[in-house]
C-alpha cells in the first residue's frame, strides 16, 4: 500500500466514527433505545442501564465506506475485499437484529441460542463457498482436507464471533483489543503482500479508534452484538485469508481466555456443582476481586498487545 492510502484510510474511517458518533447517541438518547443489564452480572453494573448502544453500526458503515472508496482509488477492489465486507456487515445485522430484540422488548436476551447460532452458521457457509470459489487453499500448509477444512472456516467464524461477544462485558475493552488485533493483521497482511486485507484491516483500526472515546469508561455508548460479532467474525475471516490461521489463538488470546472460562465455569459447576471462577467471563471474575474497570481494560490490553507481538514477530521473523 502506498503511504498516502494508509494515511487517508486510517483518517477517513477515524473521521467518519469519531465525527458522527455524537449525533448517533443524541439520536438513540431521543428514542430511549439504551442496554438492558443482565440481572446475573456485577450488581453495579445496573447503573449502565439505558446507555445507548448498537455503537457497531456507525463503525462498520465507516469501515465500508472507507474500504470501498480507498479500494476502488487504488484498484484493488477485488472478491477477497467483498467476502470480508460480507462477512462485517452480515455478522453486524445478526447482531444488530439481536440487539433490537433486547432494546425493543426491554429484556437483556434477544435471540434463542438456536437462532443466533443458526445465523451465523448460514453466513460462514456463505463466506466458505466464497472462500472455496475463490481458489484458496482448503487446508494447512501444503495439506489439502476439502469439506473438512471447510467444517473448520464454519467452526472458526462462529466460534470467535462469539469469544469476542463473550469478552465485551466492560467499558472499552473489545473497542481496544480489536485496534490491536486488527494492527496485528495489517502488519502480516502487509508484509505477506495481501493488499486487499490489509486495507480492511486498517479502516477497521481507524474505525475503532475512532469509536473508542466514546466507548471507554464511562461509556457514552456500547458497541452492542452488531460491533463485538461483527469484529470477531471479521478478525477468523482475516486470519483464514492470510492462511495464518492459528496466529489468531495468540493474537486473540483474550478472547481465547474469555471463552475459556465460561466453558470451565459451566462444565464445574454441572459435574461438582462448584464454581472455578467468582463469576464469567474472567473479566467478571476480577472485578468480582475488586479490580476497577480501567485496571482491567489496561491489563487485558497488555496482555493482547504482548500476544500481538510475538505473533507478528514469529510470522516475520521465522
Amino acid at each position: 500500500m502506498h503511504i498516502a492510502a494508509v494515511i487517508l484510510t486510517l483518517i477517513s474511517s477515524f473521521l467518519i466514527t469519531f465525527l458522527l458518533m455524537p449525533s448517533l447517541i443524541r439520536y438513540f438518547r431521543a428514542k430511549k433505545e439504551g442496554q438492558q443489564i443482565r440481572e446475573e452480572g456485577p450488581k453495579w453494573h445496573a447503573k449502565k442501564a439505558g446507555t445507548p448502544t448498537m455503537g457497531g453500526l456507525l463503525f462498520i458503515i465507516s469501515a465500508v465506506v472507507t474500504v470501498l472508496w480507498v479500494a476502488a482509488w487504488q484498484g484493488v477492489l477485488s472478491n477477497t475485499l467483498w467476502a470480508l465486507l460480507f462477512v462485517l456487515i452480515v455478522y453486524g445485522l445478526i447482531g444488530m437484529w439481536d440487539d433490537s430484540i433486547k432494546i425493543f422488548h426491554h429484556q437483556n436476551e434477544g435471540f434463542k441460542a438456536w437462532q443466533k447460532a443458526l445465523c451465523q452458521v448460514i453466513a460462514a457457509m456463505v463466506f466458505t463457498v466464497i472462500y472455496q470459489h475463490e481458489g484458496y487453499q482448503m487446508g494447512f500448509g501444503n495439506n489439502q482436507y476439502g469439506w473438512l477444512y471447510g467444517l473448520f472456516i464454519i467452526f472458526w467464524i462462529v466460534g470467535f464471533s462469539n469469544a469476542v461477544n463473550l469478552t465485551d462485558g466492560l467499558d472499552g475493552l473489545v473497542s481496544g483489543l480489536g485496534i490491536i488485533s486488527f494492527l496485528a493483521y495489517f502488519i502480516i497482511a502487509l508484509w505477506g503482500g495481501y493488499t486487499e486485507v490489509a486495507l480492511f484491516c486498517l479502516a477497521m483500526v481507524g474505525t475503532l479508534a475512532g469509536f473508542f472515546p466514546y466507548n471507554h469508561k464511562p461509556a457514552k455508548i456500547f458497541m452492542g452484538d452488531m460491533g463485538s460479532l461483527a469484529i470477531g467474525a471479521s478478525l477468523a475471516a482475516v486470519s483464514l485469508l492470510l492462511h495464518h490461521e492459528w496466529s489468531l489463538l495468540v493474537i486473540g488470546i483474550v478472547y481465547v481466555c474469555e471463552t475459556a472460562s465460561v466453558m470451565l465455569q459451566v462444565a464445574s459447576f454441572k459435574l461438582t456443582g462448584k464454581r472455578i471462577f467468582k463469576m464469567s467471563p474472567i473479566h467478571h471474575h476480577f472485578e468480582m476481586c475488586g479490580w476497577s474497570e480501567w485496571k482491567i481494560d489496561i491489563v487485558f490490553w497488555s496482555v493482547g498487545l504482548l500476544a500481538a507481538i510475538i505473533a507478528v514477530a514469529t510470522i516475520i521473523l521465522v
